[in-house]
């Protein structure tokens, strides 16, 4: 199975790391595009260590950057959404697992956010685990819900979807829906729209993120 790596950034603080940022990039990108989050994140999460894995296969449409799962072929998207998360899963479990066992951060003092794609994953994997997270964030994302969802066994972690209004990449519906997916499932969410915001992180969906971070954090 590939094994994912990426830019990281360790703890503001200077010692050592109690949290964990993982930060998912979006289609055709790379780990060095999400990490520069990290800057608006450190004050409030100082003590934790910043990781961007590039995806595990080179995006074949822009030889330069990574992908989490093939976009070029699909002529149904959501079908091919939902084979794409689905097979990028394990990559990213396996991720996250080693970096449990070899940092000895927990599961629960760990945010999984992401962009785009990214965003997909996030989601999809992020609610897939029993375990609870410190926070999911989705940055003009989608939601495909995994085995089980909804479910006694799997973990209630607290999520955050932000979208802009004007995105013409990933349908803005798309983000409208997971947020009353997850309510109805049982989840915190925090659901921001970005007036007059294309795909891309505004200010100001920045600041809606950075304040759902300081509010988990401080569970």
């Amino acid at each position: 199975m590939t094994k994912l790596s990426g830019p990281m950034l360790p703890p503001a603080s200077g010692g050592l790391p109690k949290q964990a940022v993982v930060l998912l990039h979006g289609y055709g990108s790379d780990g060095n595009d999400l990490i520069g989050l990290a800057p608006h994140w450190q004050s409030v999460l100082p003590d934790a260590v910043f990781i961007s894995p590039n995806g595990p296969d080179q995006c074949r449409q822009l030889a330069s950057g990574f992908q989490w799962f093939d976009v070029s072929f699909e002529a149904d998207r959501l079908a091919r959404r939902q084979i794409g998360v689905v097979e990028a899963r394990p990559v990213l479990v396996e991720f996250l697992d080693d970096l449990w066992r070899q940092s000895g951060i927990a599961p629960e003092n760990t945010i999984l956010a992401g962009f785009s794609q990214g965003a997909m994953m996030a989601l999809h994997v992020g609610l897939s685990l029993d375990t609870p997270l410190m926070g999911i964030i989705a940055f003009s994302g989608a939601f495909l819900p995994p085995d089980g969802f909804g479910t006694a066994q799997r973990a209630r972690t607290p999520v955050c979807l932000v979208h802009g209004d004007m995105d013409g990449v990933v349908d803005p519906e798309h983000s409208a829906d997971a947020d009353v997916a997850l309510r109805q499932a049982g989840y915190d969410v925090s659901y921001h729209v970005s007036k007059g915001v294309a795909h891309g992180i505004a200010p100001d969906g920045l600041d809606f993120a950075t304040q759902f971070i300081a509010r988990v954090a401080d569970k």
